[in-house]
């Protein structure tokens, strides 16, 4: 089998991606931005990681390039044997309760500023699935976690307030719900799909959705106290799939256990 490229290595995933494929003696290539090597090679098995997040709404024409621009060039022009394009399970949201399996036909508004993301995922599936002659998977993450410290996201930093004091108020209301997936299930589930043939749509989500209120009772039960805002009606939301995740052979773990195992942890609260 041909080597590893990781496509924006210097992100969350990319970069423990590439870590987990060095550990087991890999030969892996993460070109730099604008790396002109990256259409003179062989790129093997590509994990393309490349995207914007939090600052997507703020940078709308770089949110296009590193989703769509870049993707479609490496599709045209680059030598590679499958191509795993990570995109995101916040495509179901227009869906609601009806949502969250990956053969759902997908709604957007092209009017919504904040879709820009959404969009942008799903041209990058799109040309992913059906421009890559039958080497290209698509990965949809859902809200993925470490736990490990100095690591950022909504339930790192909830834990590293929770180290500091027993008592955290949060301005979000007990009904908001998220599904989170560890990390560490998130790469087992890439590698999975980088060496096997999986093909299509695969969610790699818990398929469990934790709301804050359910948060709220993990922190109690440890010892915590996690106040919230005033609850009010919130939309529907889509539950993810997992069956085809499990069949890679991947079991997503829980993240309250996994929060509550932190929380009991020797030496966790520093007072």
């Amino acid at each position: 089998m041909s080597g590893w490229t990781i496509i924006g290595a210097g992100g969350f995933i990319g970069g423990r991606l590439a870590q987990a494929l060095r550990d087991r003696g890999e030969a892996v290539y993460a070109p730099a931005r604008g790396e002109a090597a990256l259409f003179d090679r062989d790129l093997g098995r590509v994990f393309y990681c490349a995207g914007l997040t939090g600052d997507f709404a703020v940078r709308p024409f770089d949110t296009v390039e590193a989703h769509v621009t870049l993707l479609a060039q490496v599709l045209a022009k680059a030598r590679f044997e499958r191509l795993i394009y990570l995109s995101s399970t916040r495509l179901y949201d227009s869906l609601g309760a009806a949502g969250g399996r990956e053969d759902d036909i997908l709604a957007f508004d092209p009017a919504a500023p904040r879709n820009v993301y959404d969009l942008s995922k799903a041209l990058g599936e799109n040309l992913t699935l059906a421009r890559s002659d039958g080497r290209g998977a698509v990965a949809r993450l859902s809200n993925v976690f470490d736990l490990a410290e100095g690591a950022s996201g909504f339930l790192p930093e909830l834990l590293q307030k929770a180290r500091r004091s027993r008592l955290i108020t949060l301005d979000s209301v007990p009904g908001a719900v998220r599904d989170y997936i560890h990390a560490d299930d998130v790469i087992a589930a890439l590698l999975a799909m980088g060496e096997g043939a999986a093909p299509g749509v695969i969610n790699v989500a818990s398929g469990r959705n934790v709301s804050n209120a359910d948060l709220a009772q993990v922190f109690g039960e440890a010892g915590w106290t996690l106040n919230l805002a005033p609850d009010r009606p919130m939309p529907a939301a889509p539950r993810c799939a997992t069956d085809r995740l499990r069949a890679l052979g991947v079991e997503p773990q829980d993240p309250r256990r996994l929060i509550a195992q932190a929380l009991a942890a020797p030496g966790f609260f520093l007072g």
